[in-house]
């Protein structure tokens, strides 16, 4: 979980390079940076108090939100990670 929270704040500090800006600097791929920056701490307490629903549903969206859709986005064309691994 320290390494997804790591991940989520080094891929804030990157700029978006593709598709519309927002602040001159985030892009739509960085809400899922702001989806598992909310959902790993909020995970963390729900199961100190005993509460494993929400642990669950909260690691289950950081899994569908953070890696699913953020990783699909990721390699699209255009991007660098398509281009390290495709070209």
């Amino acid at each position: 979980m320290v390494l997804m929270v790591v991940t989520a704040i080094v891929a804030l500090l990157m700029p978006a390079q593709i598709g519309p800006r927002f602040l001159g600097h985030f892009g739509f791929i960085h809400l899922f940076c702001f989806l598992v920056l909310y959902s790993i701490p909020s995970s963390y307490f729900a199961v100190r108090k005993g509460n494993i629903m929400k642990h669950k549903a909260n690691l289950i969206g950081v899994y569908v939100g953070g890696i699913l859709i953020a990783g699909t986005f990721a390699l699209m064309p255009g991007r660098l990670l398509y281009k390290w691994l495709f070209l």
